[in-house]
């Protein structure tokens, strides 16, 4: 049976779990269980390459142990280990000892997850699904690790699943830009499922990574905070899947919740690729670890403010910002002064609103900047829907192949011989600070719509709501009399 296949059977047996319900819970059930199976296959190919490896889970706990053997346990005997052994003792491992960071991963897990099934029968069923697939097997990982991302996709569809997706089109676009190389320090500050991670590591395996000290280079300098548990959760499996050895640079935390002040030298990174959550506010208290003049709850704002003291000289960081944050005023304005100020914030590129639908329909921009001198000139760029589709979708999403005309005019990695082109201006700093900062520049070769004049069309309104008026009027009479009839 196909990867795809086996994931597609084993949604279906979930689908008759009374327990489950919706894409989300069964996303979160299928992760933990998946989990165990590739860290035991995992730990089996380590014990084989390692004198005296240990795995973090104990042996009781261990997939082989409880789940390998198609004919084990199954029905309430499954149940009451899995709620009553496993999961307890998993969320209480102690993180001590050699494999102290392995541990710390399998902890972090399990710390918030929940087991949703509640039939020993169906979950045997699904574990004999699972045993199918092997993780050491480096071409089905690869392929089940494809379809694990087209999960991911599909979670768009779960509840609140924007907060932490972006369109994958994007996150490889941005990637590309930003070429980052083994041994750089990546860092992404609210990495959700893991998605510019993953295409970070697709970037530099495919150009840069030549030799085994190129891959432990890559590995060992990536950094990464999800604050909430089912996509921390979902991103610790996913760079597994990808080949990361040791996950727990993932950390289940709230970045903002660290004072400002005291990220030190040490803390700084080469790269942020990130889309921070816009439109929500940080729990009192969080803004006050940021300096008075930043102070928002805003948390995009916060982390842009945290952005800029985070790069090193030379670091370079493409974002995901709202139209809000370019017009904005206030906090907006002084951290939009102070970005200018200290980096060179080189290319805006303007995205469609119906890139991130169907789950938002919003403004978005790409910030791409570079810290250590400041702006002098920023460059526009539109990007359009092809000519072929109104607008994007889920059915007709936003593919990497729409984003080549700004590839080709971007100049390479110099960004030399840039041309003003009916979707590409540019904009001094001098300008910039006329208008008190405010980045929100419309694009200057599209004549704008002629609503006509602003007299005429209140006297239009003012007609129309009167004929409405009268209109309400003789249906309120005509139902008047048809009740007294």
């Amino acid at each position: 049976m196909s990867a795809r296949n086996t994931v597609k059977s084993i949604q279906d047996i979930m689908r008759q779990d009374v327990g489950v319900d919706g894409d989300a819970q069964r996303l979160s059930q299928l992760c933990w269980m998946f989990f165990l199976k590739i860290i035991d296959d995992q730990d089996q190919q380590l014990e084989m390459m390692q004198d005296n490896y240990q795995s973090p889970i104990p042996q009781r706990l261990q997939w082989r142990a409880w789940a390998a053997n198609p004919e084990g346990m199954t029905g309430d005997e499954l149940l009451l280990f899995i709620n009553g052994d496993l999961f307890p003792s998993l969320k209480e491992l102690a993180v001590t000892g050699k494999n102290a960071n392995r541990r710390r991963v399998v902890r972090a897990v399990f710390e918030d997850a929940y087991n949703y099934m509640k039939s020993g029968q169906l979950m045997r069923q699904v574990v004999n699904k699972i045993n199918h697939v092997d993780f050491n097997n480096l071409a089905e990982r690869k392929h089940f690790g494809d379809i694990y991302e087209q999960l991911l996709n599909d979670l768009q569809s779960a509840g609140n699943a924007g907060e932490y997706y972006t369109p994958r089109a994007v996150t490889a676009f941005m990637v590309d830009r930003i070429d980052p190389k083994p041994g750089e320090i990546l860092f992404d500050p609210s990495c959700g499922t893991g998605g510019f991670l993953t295409c970070a590591l697709r970037h530099m395996r495919e150009r840069y990574v030549k030799k085994v000290e190129d891959e432990q280079a890559m590995q060992a300098s990536l950094r990464a905070v999800e604050k909430k548990q089912l996509p921390h959760m979902l991103c610790i499996t996913n760079m597994l899947l990808h080949g990361i050895e040791d996950p727990s640079f993932v950390r289940h935390d709230n970045t903002l919740a660290r004072p400002y002040i005291s990220y030190e030298l040490s803390d700084r990174v080469d790269i942020i690729l990130t889309n921070p959550p816009f439109g929500g506010k940080e729990e009192d208290g969080i803004e006050s670890n940021f300096p008075a003049h930043f102070r928002t709850r805003e948390t995009a704002d916060l982390f842009l403010a945290l952005f800029i003291r985070l790069l090193k000289p030379g670091g370079r960081a493409a974002i995901v910002l709202p139209d809000g944050s370019l017009f904005g005023e206030g906090v907006k304005t002084r951290l939009k002064e102070h970005l200018l100020e200290e980096c060179n914030l080189h290319t805006i590129v303007r995205l469609p609103n119906s890139v991130f639908k169907p789950y938002a329909s919003i403004g978005t921009n790409l910030l791409f900047f570079e810290k250590g001198e400041p702006t002098q000139d920023i460059w526009f760029y539109e990007h359009r829907v092809p000519e072929t589709q109104k607008a994007y979708s889920m059915t007709r999403p936003i593919r990497i192949e729409h984003f080549k005309s700004c590839i080709d005019w971007w100049g390479g990695a110099a960004r030399q011989d840039r041309q003003k082109t009916e979707q590409a201006w540019k904009v001094g700093i001098d300008d910039i600070k006329a208008r008190n900062y405010n980045l929100d520049y419309k694009n200057p070769h599209v004549v704008a719509d002629d609503h006509g004049d602003p007299q005429e069309l209140l006297a239009k309104l003012e007609q129309d709501e009167q004929e409405t008026a009268e209109l309400r009027d003789r249906l309120k009479a005509i139902l008047a009399d048809a009740l007294l009839r």
